[in-house]
């Protein structure tokens, strides 16, 4: 499972698939994570578009111009960001060219 860089393409940063097991360990381990999931690729992919008049339009794969890419998603329960940067630097999409984005939950109150 390679990394994606800024620009969408795939990033060969020699991490192996037992780097990514490690890391999800080591989160675990540390009792931080909360849930997660790896994405199939790309080729597994099914966009939807909906027009103005509420038509869809439903295409195979992401559009060409996509230029970031979702491969996966951890959430981890830390008490600040710099926490959550520290747990973003240890895992190996963010090496060798990849990177990772950190980003809080957002909490929004539903009105009853």
């Amino acid at each position: 499972m390679s990394p994606v860089g800024p620009d969408g393409e795939a990033v060969d940063n020699g991490c192996t698939f037992e780097d990514w097991i490690r890391f999800d360990r080591d989160i675990k381990d540390a009792g931080v994570w909360v849930s997660g999931h790896p994405l199939q690729d790309l080729t597994t992919c099914t966009s939807v578009r909906v027009g103005p008049a509420g038509e869809r339009t439903i295409t195979d794969g992401p559009f060409a111009e996509t230029r970031e890419l979702l491969g996966g998603y951890d959430v981890i329960d830390v008490p600040d960001l710099d926490a959550a940067l520290e747990w973003a630097a240890r895992s190996p999409g963010a090496v060798g060219g990849g990177w990772v984005q950190v980003r809080p939950i957002a909490e929004i109150e539903m009105p009853v």
